[in-house]
């Protein structure tokens, strides 16, 4: 019912800022909590940051908290990651995704992107 499909991923030096995008099929976009996770190979899925239906609402994991800004654009049926100052432990795929409520839980999240590499050098 819902697709999403990310670009904007890509190489980086630390220190830069790359901002991603993910674009929403259907209708009832703005009824969806949208998140945004990523992954490390071998390892699990974390999440990073979420953002309500109508955009007054985020959620940061420390770890990005001053650095990385999840926006929406309801006109659009998109959702942006901006990342800034950028490090080397952000390398990793980046996955967006639409949970039906205000929720943090990768199982909670009902559809998901394909997934965006991000890779940040020295």
């Amino acid at each position: 019912q819902v697709q999403l499909v990310e670009s904007g991923g890509g190489l980086a030096q630390a220190g830069d800022s790359l901002k991603l995008s993910c674009a929403a099929s259907g209708s009832t976009f703005s009824s969806y909590t949208m998140g945004w996770f990523r992954q490390v190979p071998g390892k699990e899925r974390n999440f990073i940051a979420k953002i309500n239906g109508n955009g007054a609402r985020t959620i940061y994991t420390d770890s990005v908290k001053g650095r990385f800004t999840i926006s929406r654009d309801n006109t659009k049926n998109t959702v942006y990651l901006q990342m800034t100052s950028l490090k080397p432990e952000d390398t990793a795929v980046y996955y967006c995704a639409a949970a039906k409520f205000w929720i943090t839980i990768s199982p909670g999240y009902e559809y998901w992107g394909q997934g965006t590499q991000v890779t940040v050098s020295s």
